[in-house]
């Protein structure tokens, strides 16, 4: 059982491409075509792009491809580092100013800098539609070295750090995916079908404790599978924190969500943590389906504390994590909402590719074709 549960946290991905064909549904035929797919996926980007800015006041900026490598700003998504980010040199000048670079796995870190950059306020926020690129992942029907989000981070005061508060903004963020299901399904009457029911109203909430509570034999991915045929959208708090078995939810990386915080159940029991994920039910791959991942970022107190757990108190010496040491970067709350992970459940699709162009290989595409399912190339 240990050794199943230290497997499960090796990241994302089903593993196996035997895998991959078994979950790739059978007698499978897009409800859109192709032209039509195109036409659907920028009106929905549109629309919650709009939604996302509205709901939480929200200001669209540009953001970095690339980033200095001795910068610290790059995101490691996980707390091993074994998910490592493109490297380039740029020998400009024949080699007398260079730069070491990294492509961004996502913009996790560089947003809170932005909050500074565009001199943000609390209550105020900035919105990007971020490209980056994931080598490590192993590719399946919703995993992709290309990674396209809307990473948004927003101002916040030392009193809004808690769990209500993140509650409210994942509401919020609810109401607008919730929103564009319902805009586009308007656009094309043919997405309401019978055979894949829309989204629930309301999210349930669940602390990562209970569920593995609920579930204890059960390893992570299955405990939230076992969930979502339960209640078939869920946010689950407190990813990170070590849980009662030994291990956390999930690695997440200690410097950016707040994973440590003690916060109260509402039956008075002890949790931690202030970060959390959107996950739902697909029914046309009938799996466990994570749209986002969110939390408040961590101050100079609770960024100490989870580099002193996971060994990394090195980093203390990079740029960004000494700005949040000496409280020159604002308190904040943030997250990134996978695009092409809520348009290809939003337009019933079974692969990821069938909505985001990037590399496949061989093996995955035959697959594909064996199913009637057209990757974008």
């Amino acid at each position: 059982m240990i050794a199943d549960k230290k497997a499960d946290l090796a990241g994302p991905g089903i593993g196996t491409y035997e895998q991959v064909e078994k979950v790739l549904p059978k007698d499978y035929k897009s409800i859109l075509n192709r032209k039509d797919t195109q036409k659907a996926i920028m009106a929905v980007k549109r629309f919650i792009e709009d939604g996302l800015n509205e709901e939480l006041n929200l200001m669209m900026v540009t953001v970095p491809l690339i980033v200095d490598k001795y910068s610290g700003v790059n995101d490691y998504l996980d707390r091993d580092g074994s998910r490592t980010p493109v490297e380039f040199y740029i020998s400009n000048d024949r080699g007398k100013n260079p730069i070491e670079a990294q492509v961004v796995q996502a913009a996790t870190k560089w947003k809170r800098v932005a909050l500074k950059q565009f001199d943000m306020q609390p209550g105020e926020g900035l919105n990007t539609d971020m490209r980056a690129v994931r080598k490590d992942y192993f590719l399946d029907h919703d995993h992709s070295a290309y990674v396209d989000q809307w990473d948004w981070e927003r101002v916040i005061t030392a009193e809004e750090r808690n769990l209500e508060f993140l509650t409210m903004i994942v509401k919020k963020i609810w109401k607008v995916l919730k929103g564009a299901e319902t805009f586009i399904q308007k656009q094309f009457p043919q997405l309401k079908d019978s055979r894949y029911p829309n989204l629930p109203e309301e999210l349930t909430f669940i602390h990562a404790e209970d569920l593995l509570a609920r579930y204890p034999d059960l390893p992570r991915k299955e405990r939230e599978t076992r969930i979502l045929q339960e209640y078939p959208a869920v946010f689950l708090y407190g990813i990170g924190w070590t849980l009662a078995d030994g291990y956390p939810h999930e690695m997440r990386a200690p410097d950016y969500d707040d994973w440590v915080t003690p916060s109260t159940s509402k039956d008075g029991r002890p949790m931690h943590g202030l970060n959390g994920d959107i996950l739902v039910w697909n029914p046309v791959t009938r799996r466990r389906h994570e749209l986002s991942s969110m939390g408040i970022r961590v101050n100079a107190e609770t960024l100490r504390q989870q580099l002193k757990i996971t060994g990394q108190l090195d980093f203390l010496e990079l740029p960004y994590h000494q700005a949040i040491l000496n409280n020159e970067l604002p308190l904040s709350i943030g997250g990134g909402i996978g695009q092409s992970r809520v348009i290809m459940l939003l337009l019933q699709k079974a692969h990821i590719g069938e909505v985001s162009v990037t590399v496949w290989p061989e093996k995955l595409k035959a697959i594909c074709r064996e199913k009637n399912i057209f990757v974008l190339e």
